[in-house]
């Protein structure tokens, strides 16, 4: 179960990261590389059990922790409604 973000957010690729903009609110929101790479994954298709797997290897972290990240992003996004139910 991958994410993906209902109509009307943007998403852009920065030197540092992402940022992701809510073009009705005007709204947005800066994402450090780690999350830009989990949001990646996830609007990819990646669950967030695959997201996190991925994240672990790739930014040497514990995969524990790593899932922790990922469950608590997808939450802030799903809480700012920037993701499609």
């Amino acid at each position: 179960m991958g994410l993906r973000f209902r109509a009307g957010v943007a998403t852009t690729d920065t030197d540092y990261g992402a940022v992701l903009l809510d073009e009705r609110s005007g709204d947005y929101w800066q994402l450090n590389p780690t999350a830009a790479a989990a949001v990646r994954l996830l609007a990819g298709g990646r669950s967030v059990e695959e997201a996190a797997e991925r994240l672990a290897e790739e930014f040497d972290v514990d995969r524990s922790r790593a899932l922790s990240d990922v469950q608590e992003l997808v939450e802030a996004l799903r809480s700012a409604r920037l993701v499609a139910p």
